[in-house]
């Protein structure tokens, strides 16, 4: 396994993790991930230690809370051996103190999340999204008593736009409060938008990438194709509808260059659509969201190898989309691309 430094802070993480949103399995739309209960997660994470993916991500929404317990308990005596990572912030209810990031919240969170994942400490606590009646002052000054406590070792963001991360950065450089040192994305050959305005800015802000939902929802797995509907059941065919939308005529042109790079080197599909994720800039760990052991250790076969220049430009050319307004205005002009470089 590779590690890569998260962000500007000194933690090592490997370059695959293990997300927890298929642990639990509560609600229509977290059952959609996965039903693992504690017996199978608890061997899902043996096999992520046993491979060095000692980071796992879950959230306190995840199943109710169900996915930070069943992580606990699957972690329970080899605390020290895992890194956890996790999320606050989206509506646990309808209560006017079940939704939001103000400071109150925000300690009263991390302290049921240290209760539900049986420790005293978080290695990443994450915003789940950005809160905008929530004075970014308080946010982070909440963090930083977090962390002046030793309760939470770093912080980090999720699903933020441009204006909205680096207005954070710019308050805790001023304020002398821990900076995000991460930034968890949508990501993917069939979800580029990352690259339009947050790669520049984690780039220039050292702010390291995590990315979510790397094969799109389950659309690069390989069972879905220009001649093949997603199976009936799966997450895609189940709640797809709440997911990014994704061309479907630039999804069969990945898929067909995937399995024909598929034959080319003996990878699987998720394998090299994973791959080709690693060499991006900014990325310093990909979220795994594996349902069971066959997808995990496929999964875990993206790391020990690399794609060729030549797969990876035509991997590039296959998914590449023009970019939106204002990065499309000067974007085929050779002066101005001369003076402001692309991130890849």
């Amino acid at each position: 396994m590779e590690y890569r430094t998260l962000g500007s802070s000194g933690l090592q993480v490997p370059v695959l993790s293990f997300g927890t949103s298929t642990f639990g399995g509560k609600g229509r739309f977290f059952s959609a991930w996965g039903k693992l209960n504690a017996i199978e997660a608890r061997r899902m994470i043996d096999i992520c230690l046993d491979a060095g993916a000692n980071l796992f991500d879950s959230a306190d929404v995840y199943s109710e809370g169900a996915a930070e317990e069943i992580l606990g308990a699957a972690l329970k005596g080899r605390r020290d051996r895992a890194l956890i990572a996790t999320k606050m912030g989206l509506p646990l209810g309808d209560g006017v103190a079940d939704s939001g990031t103000s400071g109150q919240r925000i300690v009263a969170a991390v302290e049921k999340a240290l209760n539900r994942l049986q420790t005293d400490r978080i290695d990443l606590l994450q915003l789940h999204g950005f809160d905008a009646s929530a004075p970014i002052d308080e946010v982070l000054a909440a963090f930083d008593s977090l962390v002046q406590s030793g309760k939470v070792r770093h912080v980090g963001a999720s699903n933020f736009s441009g204006w909205q991360l680096m207005k954070s950065l710019a308050s805790s450089d001023k304020n002398g409060w821990p900076r995000y040192v991460s930034h968890q994305v949508h990501y993917s050959l069939v979800g580029r938008d990352y690259e339009w305005e947050l790669m520049p800015l984690a780039q220039d802000q050292g702010v390291s990438a995590m990315v979510w939902s790397p094969l799109g929802w389950g659309r690069l797995t390989g069972k879905v194709s220009r001649h093949q509907s997603a199976p009936a059941g799966s997450r895609l065919d189940t709640v797809a509808h709440w997911g990014l939308p994704v061309n479907e005529e630039k999804l069969y042109n990945v898929v067909d260059l995937l399995q024909e790079i598929a034959g080319e080197t003996g990878r699987s599909i998720p394998q090299i659509a994973l791959a080709w994720l690693l060499t991006r800039p900014t990325v310093a760990t990909v979220i795994l969201g594996a349902r069971n052991e066959s997808q995990l250790q496929d999964n875990l076969g993206a790391v020990g190898w690399s794609l060729n220049d030549d797969q990876l430009q035509r991997l590039d050319k296959a998914s590449a989309v023009t970019p939106p307004y204002p990065y499309y205005a000067y974007w085929s002009d050779r002066s101005y691309r001369r003076l402001n470089p692309p991130p890849v």
